[in-house]
C-alpha cells in the first residue's frame, strides 16, 4: 500500500518498528484513509512476512508538534450538516476504532507510545492502547469527550479508570481538562515523563531494551495484565499455569536459563 497518511518502516538490524501518524497540518486527526493504512501496516507487522520479520518492537508516534487529536471531524464519515440527521458515530467506532485496539492489543510484539505533544480524545486512547507511553515535558493527555456531548471511546472509558480509578478517571472526562505529563507519570497513566529534548534517546533506549528480550513472554505478559482485570484469583492463577506452560517449552526460556547459569549475556532470537 502506497501510506499517505503515515509512515511505517522496520529497521531489521534493531528489530524496533517505527509506525507514524503523518497529518501534521492536522494534529494528525484520524480519517477513514487513515484508519485503512494503520490496519495495513499493523496486519502486515502481525503476519511477519518481509522486513516485518524482523520487528521485535512497534514505536508508534506522531509527526509535528503533536500525538494525535483524535477524530478528525471534517471526515466523511463525520459530517454533520445542520437539519440532517448526524452521521452514526458507533458505527465509525465499530469499523475503525475498534479494529485498531484490538491490533494493539493483540500484537505479537510489544509497543511503546512515544508522546511529543498533545494526545486528546482518541489519540489520547490511541496512547493508552500501547503497552508503555513515554512522554515529553511538553505532552498533554486530554479526554474532550464531554464538550461535544459523547463519552470517551477508544477504549479509554476502560484503561482510564483502570490506571488511576474511579475518582481522577470521572475527573479528567467530566471536566476535558488537559493532563500535563509528569503528571500523568505520577498519577501512573503513562511509564515515563521525560525532557522535550531527552524524549527520542528515551524511547531509542527502551525500544532497544524490549528488542533484546524474550518477545513472546513479553506478549503474554500482556494478556496476562489484561485477563486480570475480569478474572477470579483462581480463574487467574489457572491462565498463569498455563502461559508459564506454554513458555517453560520455549526456546527463549532455555536461553534464559542457560545463560543464567553460565552467567552470560542472554540472546533470544524467538520473534
Amino acid at each position: 500500500m502506497d501510506y499517505k497518511s503515515i509512515q511505517f518502516s522496520v529497521d531489521a538490524a534493531t528489530g524496533v518498528a517505527r509506525l507514524t501518524l503523518n497529518r501534521p497540518d492536522k494534529m494528525n486527526a484520524f480519517t477513514g484513509d487513515m484508519h485503512a493504512e494503520l490496519r495495513h501496516a499493523l496486519d502486515a507487522l502481525q503476519a511477519g512476512t518481509g522486513d516485518c520479520a524482523q520487528a521485535r518492537v512497534l514505536v508508534v508516534t506522531g509527526a509535528g508538534r503533536g500525538f494525535c487529536a483524535g477524530q478528525d471531524l471534517a471526515d466523511p464519515d463525520m459530517v454533520f450538516t445542520p437539519g440532517e440527521p448526524p452521521p452514526d458515530i458507533g458505527d465509525v467506532v465499530e469499523r475503525n476504532f475498534k479494529p485498531l485496539v484490538m491490533r494493539l492489543t493483540n500484537l505479537r510484539v510489544p509497543t511503546i507510545a512515544r508522546v511529543q505533544g498533545v494526545a486528546a480524545g482518541a489519540g489520547c486512547s490511541l496512547a493508552l492502547a500501547c503497552d508503555m507511553v513515554v512522554a515529553a515535558e511538553a505532552a498533554s493527555f486530554m479526554l474532550p469527550f464531554s464538550k461535544i456531548g459523547l463519552i470517551p471511546d477508544t477504549g479509554a472509558s476502560w484503561a482510564v479508570p483502570q490506571r488511576l480509578g474511579f475518582a481522577r478517571a470521572m475527573g479528567l472526562a467530566l471536566t476535558a481538562q488537559k493532563l500535563p505529563a509528569a503528571k500523568a507519570a505520577d498519577w501512573g497513566l503513562i511509564w515515563e515523563c521525560v525532557a522535550n529534548d531527552a524524549l527520542d534517546g528515551a524511547v531509542d533506549a527502551l525500544a532497544a531494551q524490549l528488542a533484546a528480550l524474550p518477545t513472546t513472554a513479553l506478549v503474554r505478559t500482556r494478556a496476562a495484565m489484561l485477563a486480570a482485570h475480569t478474572a477470579t484469583l483462581e480463574q487467574h492463577l489457572s491462565f498463569e499455569a498455563l502461559m508459564m506452560r506454554e513458555l517453560g517449552h520455549s526456546a527463549d526460556y532455555v536461553e534464559g536459563v542457560s545463560a543464567f547459569l553460565e552467567k552470560r549475556p542472554a540472546r533470544f532470537n524467538q520473534a
